[in-house]
């Protein structure tokens, strides 16, 4: 080998170094995407679980408040018809004011706004967790699809340092930026685009 053809080969040595410097950096780059959206996805998905979990829990309680009202209800419509065949005026009294309780007791169970424990409440607040759950589900989805186009660019820019296409650092590089779109969705606008 001359000494022509040895500084032709050192040279190019020196632009792949240079040029797998490029691609390492950004391999580096597309990773630390990569940590956010996978954590932001785990962060959204741990949040849909408890959202699930609450939203469950409080329609549970409002099936337990509208059973006990519809059974209050009942033996009061039941005591009412008593009230008819009761002679004693003690007794009819009496009779009267424990259906009264229940019918404030029955209300009561409908609605409650000082707890926030009567049915209509616990309904409004299941659905609130729902709509949360369905939020952070859908920021989920999104953060999924940045993490799968941020993957796949980790693989194409290793493989352009195997392969030397530079097509493939640029494929790379869209996906990136693909990526980065799809964080941007999930963390601002998570219904602007329906995936699942």
């Amino acid at each position: 080998m001359g000494a022509h053809e040895s500084m032709e080969h050192a040279e190019h040595a020196e632009h792949a170094s240079g040029s797998n410097k490029t691609i390492a950096l950004l391999i580096s780059v597309i990773a630390l995407f990569l940590a956010f959206s996978e954590t932001l996805g785990k962060g959204a998905q741990t949040e849909a679980l408890a959202k699930n979990v609450e939203a469950s829990n409080l329609w549970a309680f409002f099936q337990a408040k509208s059973i006990r009202r519809t059974t209050v209800q009942t033996v009061a419509e039941h005591a009412r018809l008593n009230l008819g065949v009761t002679q004693d005026e003690a007794a009819k009294a009496a009779l009267q004011k424990q259906i009264d309780d229940w019918q404030k007791t029955a209300q009561r169970y409908r609605s409650e706004p000082e707890t926030g424990e009567g049915s209509e409440q616990l309904a409004e607040r299941a659905k609130h967790a729902e709509h949360d759950r369905d939020l952070a589900m859908a920021r989920y989805h999104h953060y999924e699809v940045a993490s799968a186009a941020f993957q796949i660019g980790i693989v194409l820019a290793s493989a352009t340092i195997i392969t030397g296409m530079i097509a493939l650092a640029w494929i790379s590089g869209l996906l990136a930026v693909g990526g980065l779109a799809f964080t941007a969705i999930g963390l601002f606008a998570p219904h602007a685009v329906h995936l699942m």
